[in-house]
């Protein structure tokens, strides 16, 4: 086949299908309950996050002049309306696992989730306490008027637009039929970014009643609207354009246009418009009409939206609720050495998160900050945790006189505002803060330790597939790497270097760095695997990565195909790639795992002719990690590692349980073999670390 008619999946669609693997989750009757209510949320969240990024960058192009709109592969209102029919599907089935099957099986357990019309008095009476003394003091209703301005909704807020009649009306004879009433429209907030949005109900014969916050105040509108008759509520919720719209990186204070931008995200556009489907047509016409909303913006949903609360649904602690725990191991080897700098100077070492403790990496950098001997630090931040522990060593380090460094990306979307905090936390303590780059993310995820050992100076380095995030580690499932190899620290002073300002070659013998030379790097080393195999000397590759997007990369892969090199991939999100094409990508084996922790992880091997290449990375292989974005990848020379890492692979390539196979149809199907001993990638894999590197 021909590279022009190769094939690619689109983006957005491709994102959906993974949505919709969350979504199965939430559906399997094998996952326990809790951890379906998980999924649920899990999938509300990521839809959320959808729309405010991906669904408002698509309507933003419907600006475009007809000459630009032409050189895009699909117009995007067919693309649009294809999202919008995709949502609409996926939400159906959304809301039929939620009212089908778990509210069945948490009444099972003696949980009951009611609402405001299935309550007995005592309830009742708890209800109407419970609004006047936590809700009413904080509540102040809208009312819409042809003649004011509309209320302003804030960005993924929950609101009642509430109908009403004006108790003067009510038995008035002057009034003899229906369109000479004057009904009154009103936005009431639901209050769920003060208070849980659950409440829990006096138990009744031993059973727990739960209620949303929700339905507190639609029991309350009589007393929040005291003269006013309540014709009807239904839930409505607005999605704003999550962009920062920045320009110009390159001229001016970059720092003081993100902090404008962070301003104007509250009042981005609506990129969706989400209303109770029970809804009458004349009441949201209205609603339309009052906000300036267009039929694009609308977007059916049922009586209760926000489901990413659930994550904080109430939990009784019944037993099997939830998984079976595995506690995080603590890697024997590196525990027997009295300090970390003698355990990495001895060899290099490799740990697989959540199944190993991050405690390693916070214990990595205290014993930096404590040890006299340590000169310097460098850290790059991207995410780190609201309470960040990784924060303490550093300003520790820097109040005991040492020279460290920390480079915050500002540009982090959704952690703009809290790594600004950050940032000034560190600076309070002297560490020297490098801000975001113009043009381009500092995504990588290094720290470079210098300590002065006898007359010389010894470099010690962290790299990582993850954030420095100790509560992401607890569910991201990321690979950190301790080394004291000179090839690979000589190659991470260079980055820092560059990206201190100080530096403009960045060029490492070893170290592959976006957006230089890791592009190039991966079109050689799967040029070389199709040298290999034309010239009958076998050829394969397994790269497992969060999404797969840029069409360079692609290409090569379908080149590389049609001369059979085997390529099996393990992606979790995005994949553009269409396998199992005749022609085009028979060789091409696609999974996708999700399970109960992310995978996030990126490895690429490549078999080179027998002599195996393993590396590590921070990118993805998509347009944005190699083109715009400062990312590594690091070789793992390591024997023992790489046999490892291969380990790992193999066990999420024979996964029977939680695997999917990405098909051309995108079918999304469980991958289910004929043996009794069927693999869950994850829990064998904890079994493996646990039996090999660690102890509980």
């Amino acid at each position: 086949m021909k590279r022009k008619d190769y094939q690619y999946f689109n983006r957005e669609l491709s994102w959906l299908s993974f949505s919709y693997r969350v979504l199965q989750e939430a559906k399997d009757p094998r996952v326990p309950l809790y951890e379906r209510i998980k999924f649920l949320a899990i999938f509300s969240s990521n839809l959320d996050e959808f729309f405010r990024v991906r669904v408002a960058s698509l309507k933003g192009l419907l600006n475009l002049k007809k000459k630009a709109k032409k050189k895009l592969e699909i117009h995007p209102a067919d693309l649009l309306k294809e999202i919008k029919k995709t949502v609409h599907r996926q939400q159906e089935e959304f809301g039929s696992i939620f009212r089908k099957q778990i509210l069945s099986k948490l009444n099972e357990h003696g949980i009951y989730l009611i609402n405001e019309t299935e309550l007995n008095e005592e309830q009742r009476e708890f209800a109407q306490s419970y609004f006047r003394q936590c809700i009413e003091p904080i509540i102040a209703p809208m009312f819409i008027s042809k003649n004011k301005e509309a209320p302003f909704l804030q960005n993924q807020s929950l609101y009642l637009a509430t109908k009403l009649l004006p108790k003067r009306i009510i038995g008035n004879p002057d009034i003899q039929a229906d369109e000479d009433v004057e009904y009154r429209y009103a936005i009431v907030e639901i209050p769920s970014q003060q208070l849980p949005r659950f409440v829990t109900l006096p138990k009744i014969d031993g059973n727990n009643y739960i209620m949303f916050l929700d339905d507190i105040v639609r029991l309350s509108l009589p007393e929040i609207f005291p003269n006013h008759e309540i014709v009807t509520a239904y839930a409505i919720k607005l999605t704003r354009d999550a962009e920062l719209y920045i320009e110009d990186e390159f001229t001016g204070d970059l720092l003081e246009k993100i902090k404008i931008g962070l301003g104007k995200r509250k009042t981005g556009i609506a990129s969706r418009f989400l209303y109770d489907t029970a809804m009458p047509k004349n009441f949201l016409k209205l609603l339309r009409k009052t906000f300036s909303f267009t039929k694009g913006d609308l977007v059916p949903g049922a009586r209760y939206h926000n489901f990413n609360d659930f994550f904080s649904f109430p939990d009784p602690k019944f037993p099997g609720l939830m998984f079976e725990p595995l506690p995080p191991l603590r890697h024997r080897v590196l525990d027997a050495h009295n300090s970390m700098f003698d355990a990495i100077r001895a060899r290099d070492f490799m740990l697989y998160y959540p199944y190993h403790s991050f405690d390693h990496v916070l214990e990595f950098l205290q014993e930096a900050a404590d040890d006299p001997n340590v000169t310097s630090m460098k850290i790059t931040l991207y995410r780190v945790a609201n309470n960040s522990l990784i924060v303490k060593p550093l300003t520790d380090a820097a109040l005991r006189g040492k020279a460290v460094t920390a480079f915050v990306e500002v540009k982090a979307r959704f952690d703009e505002e809290s790594n600004l905090r950050w940032a000034e936390e560190l600076e309070k303590a002297g560490v020297k803060v490098l801000y975001s780059l113009p043009g381009l993310k500092v995504h990588a995820k290094m720290c470079l330790v210098s300590r002065n050992e006898g007359n010389h100076v010894y470099n010690y380095l962290y790299l990582s597939t993850g954030n420095f995030n100790e509560k992401t580690a607890q569910v991201y499932c990321d690979l950190g790497f301790f080394t004291a190899d000179q090839r690979l620290t000589k190659d991470a002073e260079r980055i820092f270097d560059f990206i201190s300002g100080n530096g403009k070659n960045v060029d490492g013998d070893h170290v592959i760095v976006a957006p230089f030379t890791m592009r190039e790097t991966f079109l050689d080393l799967i040029d070389n695997e199709i040298n290999h195999a034309r010239h009958n000397n076998g050829g394969y590759m397994i790269l497992k990565m969060n999404s797969l997007e840029d069409r360079e990369i692609m290409e090569k892969l379908y080149d590389a195909n049609n001369v059979g090199v085997k390529i099996w991939l393990i992606v979790r999100g995005i994949c553009c790639l269409v396998p199992g094409v005749e022609g085009m990508s028979e060789n091409i084996k696609v999974v996708s795992i999700v399970d109960r922790f992310l995978e996030h992880a990126r490895i690429y091997i490549f078999h080179n002719g027998g002599d195996e290449k393993y590396f590590l990375a921070s990118a993805d292989l998509m347009t944005r990690n190699l083109s715009r974005r400062i990312e590594v990848a690091f070789p793992v020379f390591n024997e023992a590692l790489k046999h490892e890492l291969k380990k790992i692979i193999d066990l999420q390539l024979q996964d029977d349980v939680k695997a999917r196979i990405i098909d051309k149809k995108q079918s999304n199907k469980y991958k289910r073999s004929k043996s009794d001993n069927c693999i869950s990638s994850q829990v064998a894999t904890y079994e493996y670390l646990r039996e090999t590197t660690g102890t509980p």
